[in-house]
């Protein structure tokens, strides 16, 4: 059984287009660029999206690349945007170049990057001593260790 959650938005420019959804079983909502911005290569650049949320309490929104966009060469350098629950500012999506050429440009109105939203648990920390961590088929190996090498 699926969670419904519904999130609130805000234009914060006439301009700004609500998040759509591919299809009825898309996982992520498509956000587009507020503006013409031009992403260069070996630069973080913020593309506007000219939008606000108000995610419910214990969600959260990521902002993903498109995968038809980083088959270009555009990234997210942090990988995934994570918009907390208590955020209220513009939604921005940060992106670099690494593809051919020194930079990309993305048209007003582009789409940019997916909005997914998931659930958040209630969480705590228990410090223990390491001894009393639970044991794992994998072991005391450390980084790398689980890999083919």
């Amino acid at each position: 059984m699926r969670a419904e959650v519904e999130i609130l938005f805000a234009k914060l420019d006439e301009n700004a287009e609500a998040p759509t959804q591919g299809t009825k079983s898309a996982a992520g909502w498509d956000l587009r660029a507020l503006e013409k911005t031009t992403v260069s290569k070996g630069n973080s650049t913020k593309i506007r999206t000219g939008l606000a949320v108000a995610i419910p309490d214990g969600w959260e929104g990521q902002i993903r690349s498109r995968s038809s966009l980083g088959a270009k060469g555009m990234i997210m350098p942090n990988g995934v945007g994570t918009i907390d629950s208590d955020y209220r500012g513009e939604l921005m999506v940060l992106a670099t170049w690494i593809g051919e050429g020194d930079s990309i440009v993305l048209e007003k109105g582009e789409r940019i990057a997916q909005l997914l939203i998931a659930p958040v648990p209630v969480t705590s920390f228990t410090e223990v001593s390491f001894e009393n961590l639970s044991k794992t088929e994998r072991g005391e190996g450390g980084f790398g260790s689980s890999g083919r090498f």
